[in-house]
């Protein structure tokens, strides 16, 4: 044998070696993942490049289609019903954008006797006409693109910015004005505080308080079922349902044991499905229970017509309790007779749980305190320090008593979900100060069959629309898209705004369908896996299945409980 065959050998082993110890770096970035013509146009969630180019195409043609002879003849009209005129002299939609965006010439014209429309540096009613269709798309772009996440949440926040900036339709300040107000505060405020809840426990250990005294299948439909929507009328529906999902696969198991089964497709409809409903119906309780509400609040004080954190109660929390029993009754009926397990009691599952529990105090008591103080400044001090400021000052109270740091609330904030509704609360000014809104009610309006165009019967024909609206985008997004433009309708149709605002609110709960309906959904969806196999004990199906028909029912109680109901006897303004 060669002595060089050896050697040779022995280096190529001592490269191999030398190769082993060092790490192989891959180039991830020119690998390619072949993707058809038809998913690359369909994107991902973040970038839908079909949704998008859906979107230009459409504000494109708001930007260059002819305007509505109607629209230009609303503009026109003298003292509009539905819009509020500014001061100095403004009687039609055309002065007042004028006066606005042109005081001095307007001013100079008002002088001399003219007429807005016939001055040089002036806006023509075809121009300002041209303005309300243009937020009219800005409108549709923004819900396209937050319905189908063609762009990041924080994407289309952006973009709403910078089209109503370089349209004209306000200046950078009156933006900046029009993305922060109370309301936006108070949700911003609002997510704070759940982050500080959750923190210290507090919600931990009053969602295992509610279940500490269920012990049958009865009990769970209609007590728990019940006491949990109106607790999420206060606290975090998201966390109290985040919370409950693993205690509730502790109790599905046990019971499972307990009756000598394996598993109960059944046991756990009922048991996932039902938190996720009551937690759902608990939003018309009060404007502290969604964002969606708080954008409600924010819409009914910029047309005029605030209304406080006891009044929302006094009209919504009647409701709340009819509407739980309604979804326990339903889940009760539906599951009872096919259930496998004979009975269902969490309460050793939960005694478990509860004996885990540190000792009731610091942070969690503190934080307790806070809660009740909140609760009582929004009702006492909202005039004072509106509901945003009375919010705000209790994160500043959870930073003194060192509850939550700000790593905290960086970590635990949806910064970009509080851009969305100062997004939505912009596109309402742009609305409002063009008159797209109006004119647009008033197109929807006079299109509605004779006894759905006025009255209680234009009420029911919103909440219709929000309904369905709601189980294809967020809650707020349905408020935010259609809050601008139903609630012009409320002086045409002689309806109390109030009314018509509660309306889209309480309705905007019912996202019972589509696990994209609301996060309730799309966490007992996630998490609602067999402990042992780790296969999913809910389809997308069993929403439709279970949640269709619900939503029904929820209707229909909203309208006899409430709109045919005690409403009858409450104050409206």
């Amino acid at each position: 044998m060669p002595v060089q065959e050896p050697i040779d050998t022995s280096r190529n082993h001592r490269a191999w070696l030398l190769m082993a110890q060092k790490p192989v770096l891959v180039d991830y970035g020119a690998l390619r993942v072949r993707r058809s013509a038809t998913e690359r146009l369909m994107g991902h969630a973040g970038h839908r490049p079909i949704a998008l180019a859906f979107a230009a195409v459409f504000l494109l043609a708001m930007v260059l289609l002819p305007v509505p002879a109607g629209l230009i003849g609303l503009v026109e009209q003298v003292n509009p019903p539905g819009y509020d005129m500014l001061e100095g002299g403004t009687e039609t939609i055309v002065d007042s954008v004028n006066f606005h965006k042109h005081p001095e010439a307007f001013n100079a014209l008002a002088q001399a006797g003219g007429v807005s429309t016939q001055r040089e540096g002036l806006d023509s009613s075809n121009d300002i006409a041209r303005l309300g269709m243009i937020m009219l798309g800005i409108l549709v772009v923004a819900a396209l693109l937050w319905g189908t996440e063609a762009l990041p949440i924080a994407g289309t926040v952006a973009l709403v910015a910078v089209l109503m900036l370089a349209f004209g339709i306000l200046s950078p300040n009156e933006l900046a004005k029009a993305f922060m107000n109370d309301a936006v505060f108070f949700i911003l405020g609002i997510l704070a505080v759940a982050v500080g809840v959750s923190k210290s426990g507090l919600d931990k250990r009053i969602g295992l308080l509610l279940l500490s005294r269920i012990k049958s299948t009865g009990a769970f439909a209609f007590i728990f079922f019940p006491v949990l929507a109106v607790c999420s009328a206060f606290l975090s529906a998201h966390a109290l349902v985040a919370l409950l999902v693993p205690v509730m696969l502790g109790v599905y198991k046990a019971t499972c044991i307990a009756n000598g089964v394996k598993s109960d497709r059944t046991l756990a409809i009922f048991l996932f499905l039902g938190i996720c409903f009551a937690a759902n119906i608990g939003g018309p309780g009060s404007p502290a229970a969604g964002a969606r509400n708080a954008i409600m609040v924010g819409y009914l004080a910029d047309a005029g017509n605030p209304i406080g954190f006891g009044q929302w109660m006094l009209y919504g929390m009647p409701l709340v309790p009819v509407l739980a029993v309604t979804v326990g009754a339903y889940m009760y009926l539906r599951c009872k007779r096919k259930l496998l397990v004979s009975n269902v009691n969490p309460s050793e599952v939960v005694k478990r749980e509860v004996a885990a529990l540190p000792r009731f105090g610091g942070n969690e008591a503190v934080m307790a305190a806070i809660l009740v103080a909140l609760v009582i400044a929004w009702m006492t001090l909202q005039d004072y320090l509106g509901m945003g400021g009375a919010t705000l000052a209790a994160v500043c109270a959870m930073f003194f008593f060192r509850i939550v740091t700000w790593d905290d609330i960086q970590g635990g904030v949806a910064f970009d979900v509080v851009g969305l509704y100062g997004a939505a609360s912009a596109i309402a000014v742009g609305l409002s100060f063009t008159g797209g809104g109006l004119w647009m009610a008033t197109e929807i309006t006079d299109r509605l069959p004779g006894p759905l165009s006025e009255g209680n019967g234009l009420v029911m024909a919103v909440s219709i629309m929000t309904g369905v609206l709601t189980n294809f985008m967020s809650d707020g997004a349905t408020v935010g898209t259609l809050g601008p433009l139903v609630l012009p309708m409320a002086e045409m149709g002689d309806v109390s705004i109030w009314k018509m605002g509660l309306m889209v609110s309480f309705a905007s709960s019912f996202a019972n369908v589509l696990v994209v309906g609301t996060p309730n959904n799309a966490i007992v969806f996630a998490m609602a896996k067999d402990p042992d196999t780790g296969k999913r004990l809910l389809s997308v199906f069993d929403f439709i299945k279970y949640g269709l028909p619900l939503t029904i029912f929820l209707m229909l109680v909203l309208w006899g409980w409430a709109l045919f109901g005690y409403w009858n006897f409450l104050p409206w303004p």
